[in-house]
This record gives structure tokens, C-alpha cells and sequence, in this order.
């Protein structure tokens, strides 16, 4: 009799893709995973974490404000746009857009970026933002970024299982999910490639 109500309950979780949320903090850190590039429709390994030979080095300093509009984050080597609403809400097709554009002379950029550089991060990159031991937002304290919104912010990864949905991450708690690529949501661009460790390509 006690066996049965745990069977439906693992079912009925089973059957529920709606939120999906990491259980610590080393799950925020990037693993490795082919995904997707969308900005030049081909697959790639676009959010590489960081290796065995890497696992629990953490550095001093988390991020670095390079003076110039971008943080650098020290745990995987991305550039993050500083002001993390420069754009205010978009459609998932205007973010990706938006991203492609942004060059130096934007958003307070003095990174002699252009034009290319800039790209909206995948799932796994903007979860690499995530500390699960803080909310609104759910990121590191101390964290040099500004403007950044305690709401979603989209990301470059489709949704597998529907054409017209991407998965976005809400900052305010670090939950992630998805919603159809319609919908209105924050851009957050990052530019480089995340840390590689081995059995890289």
C-alpha cells in the first residue's frame, strides 16, 4: 500500500517539464554539452565547462570590471555585457538580433567589440551566473553588474520538443524554463567562448 503513492508520485513528477532547477551550486558551473548555434545554424560545442582537471578551483575573484561596459567572469572566461538591461524586454528573434548588432559605442561598450562579437548566451551560460544562495537577483554578492532585472532573461537554446520555444532563466531565484519565442523577455549578451576542459573538440 505505502509503494503506490510514491509510484504516482514519481510518474506525475515524471511527466512535468515545465521548471527545471539545479540542486547546488557546482551544477551552475558550465558542463560540457553540444547545443545549437542559432547565429550560424550549425551545431557546435557553444558552453563548454570546465574539466576534471578544473573541478574545484574556484577563483579568488569571481568577476572582473574591465572599465570598458564588460565583466569578465574569472570561473569561465565569458565577457558579460555590465549593464544587464540595455534592451529592455524583446521577442526571442529580437534578442538574438539585438545581440548580433551591439559593437563598441553601445550600452556603454569602450571594448573596440563589433559588429559579430556579441551573441545571446545559451541556457547553460546564463545559468553559469546563478548562485543558488541568493534571490532577487540570484547572484553572487557583490556582483558588479547593473541593471540587472529579478525577472527572465532569454537564451540562445531552442526548445528541443517545440520549434516556436526557447528556454529562458529567471534571475530572481534561478529557475529555468521555457516559454514560446513571442514572448517578451530581458537580453543579456556575452561574447568569447566558456572554459574548455578535457575531451574538447
Amino acid at each position: 500500500m505505502k509503494m503506490r503513492p510514491l509510484y504516482l508520485t514519481i510518474l506525475l513528477i515524471s511527466a512535468m517539464p515545465v521548471v527545471v532547477l539545479a540542486g547546488d551550486r557546482e551544477s551552475t558551473v558550465l558542463r560540457e554539452a553540444q547545443t545549437t548555434d542559432v547565429t550560424k545554424g550549425r551545431a557546435s560545442i557553444a558552453a563548454q565547462g570546465s574539466g576534471p582537471e578544473d573541478k574545484g578551483k574556484v577563483p579568488a575573484k569571481r568577476y572582473t570590471d574591465k572599465g570598458d561596459g564588460t565583466i569578465r567572469d574569472n570561473l569561465t572566461g565569458l565577457i558579460w555585457l555590465k549593464n544587464a538591461n540595455c534592451f529592455g524586454a524583446k521577442t526571442w528573434t529580437e534578442a538574438l538580433a539585438a545581440c548580433g548588432k551591439l559593437a563598441e559605442g553601445d550600452c556603454g561598450l569602450a571594448d573596440s567589440s563589433s559588429v559579430g562579437d556579441w551573441r545571446l548566451p545559451t541556457v547553460k551560460e546564463l545559468q553559469s551566473l546563478i548562485d543558488f544562495g541568493s534571490y532577487d537577483p540570484a547572484l553572487p554578492k557583490g556582483h558588479p553588474f547593473t541593471e540587472v532585472q529579478s525577472s527572465a532573461y532569454w537564451s540562445a537554446t531552442e526548445y528541443a520538443n517545440e520549434d516556436n520555444y526557447a528556454w529562458h532563466v529567471y534571475t530572481y531565484f534561478g529557475g529555468v524554463t521555457t516559454n514560446i519565442k513571442s514572448g517578451h523577455y530581458y537580453v543579456w549578451p556575452v561574447r568569447g567562448n566558456a572554459r574548455c576542459g578535457s575531451g574538447c573538440d
